[in-house]
């Protein structure tokens, strides 16, 4: 896969991997570094099924300590970056995790991709006192002190991307969606939305990752006849969907929203006949033509080349995700964990490629822009825009301030 040899000659190119079983050796800037450098971890899936997306998010957590670095670092230190491939396997995630907290001791670990990936980890750096970042958007629901999280919710996105797919196409809707944590809660989300919007859902199906042939779902989908298919699929395997889709010559009769289209450079390995008109919601796209995203992108393609795959919300908000905690670290004045978590809880906001980002304490999730595009010609057409989403959804669970000994996932009850 193209993606794969990019990160093979470029992103993976600062480190290698050790044969066999043991450890894979941490993937290291190859700038110099100092005994004393500030060591920052980070675990994503640079090869594998979701390997598109991590490498996008490898590139811009790359850039963001580039730019820190070369304005002096962070307490009169440098940053080094330590990153384990965890090539899509949730053992690795566990794996690595332990050796980034217990062998490596970083400050704070920016990781995981997928929600399973997420909740193999997250318990590991509850249990060393590590500070963790979780920069991708998922389901709603994580509460927990240790743990920020950068990425849109429910609330944010999915609550714009239904009403609108049943004002404009009708409201009879037939959800598909990957069959784990994020995919599941996903799907609870649209029924409501949709129910809250007058609509109905036909049917729910759910498909593990590794799931290639849609043949007979599709069959069913015509059958059942719905206004809008509305997808929460993930990860390559399942792109397959949309072509099959096409083929079926189903492209233009129904159209599609979804939740994730896009995140793993879909718009660009799929032709323009199987991904025109898709609609999706998201906290951040490459086009959007804001000066803050034009000087981001900018630098990212300087660093990195064209070939990079495509800048999502995935890879700004691990870019943001990065600056906040470093604005913590300079507002604490230290390293310790506690003391970045105070800094954070201030309410703590950062000027970033999808806008301004803040810190919200009772949650520690973002208050964020967000956006609803449509597919086009191998790009994303930004049409409306949602300015200062608050995480409504986790908030109706997670109260930090209240309980700042809480360290969960709430599985949020969204009947109506």
């Amino acid at each position: 896969m193209h993606e794969f040899r990019l990160s093979r000659r470029g992103l993976l190119q600062s480190g290698a991997t050790l044969a066999g079983g043991a450890l894979a050796a941490p993937l290291v800037a190859r700038h110099a570094m100092a005994a004393d450098t500030i060591k920052v971890g980070s675990l994503l899936d640079l090869s594998g099924p979701i390997g598109s997306s991590g490498q996008a998010m490898h590139a811009t957590i790359q850039l963001a300590v580039a730019e820190l670095n070369a304005s002096g670092g962070l307490l009169g230190r440098q940053i080094e970056l330590v990153n384990y491939d965890t090539q899509s396997t949730i053992q690795l995630y566990s794996q690595y995790a332990q050796q980034l907290a217990l062998k490596d001791k970083v400050a704070v670990v920016h990781g995981g991709i997928t929600s399973a990936s997420r909740e193999a980890i997250r318990p590991v750096f509850d249990r060393y006192a590590t500070l963790y970042f979780y920069n991708v958007l998922y389901e709603g629901g994580v509460c927990d002190r240790d743990c920020f999280c950068t990425g849109t919710t429910p609330a944010q996105t999915v609550n714009k991307l239904v009403p609108y797919a049943l004002d404009t196409w009708g409201k009879k809707a037939y959800i598909i969606a990957a069959d784990y944590n994020y995919g599941q809660i996903t799907a609870k989300w649209m029924g409501k939305y949709v129910r809250d919007g007058g609509g109905t859902v036909q049917a729910t199906e759910f498909f593990p990752l590794d799931v290639t042939e849609f043949a007979a779902t599709i069959s069913k989908i015509q059958q059942a006849g719905p206004s809008v298919v509305l997808s929460a699929l993930v990860g390559s395997n399942h792109t397959a969907f949309y072509r099959q889709w096409a083929a079926a010559g189903m492209k233009g009769k129904i159209p599609i929203a979804s939740t994730t289209f896009g995140l793993v450079n879909e718009i660009a390995t799929i032709a323009p006949s199987e991904s025109d008109g898709v609609v999706t919601s998201y906290g951040y796209y490459e086009e959007l033509s804001t000066p803050a995203s034009t000087a981001f992108t900018q630098a990212v393609r300087a660093k990195f080349g064209n070939d990079l795959p495509y800048i999502s919300e995935l890879a700004a908000a691990t870019y943001e995700g990065f600056k906040l905690w470093a604005e913590g670290v300079k507002k604490a004045g230290s390293l310790d964990r506690m003391k970045v978590t105070e800094a954070l809880e201030t309410g703590l906001a950062v000027d970033g490629p999808s806008g301004k980002v803040t810190i919200d304490h009772a949650t520690h999730h973002v208050v964020r822009n967000a956006y609803l595009a449509k597919a086009a010609d191998r790009k994303w057409e930004v049409f409306k825009s949602y300015p200062d989403q608050a995480p409504a959804d986790t908030a109706a669970v997670c109260d930090l301030i209240k309980d700042p000994k809480m360290s969960k996932q709430f599985v949020i009850d969204v009947k109506t």
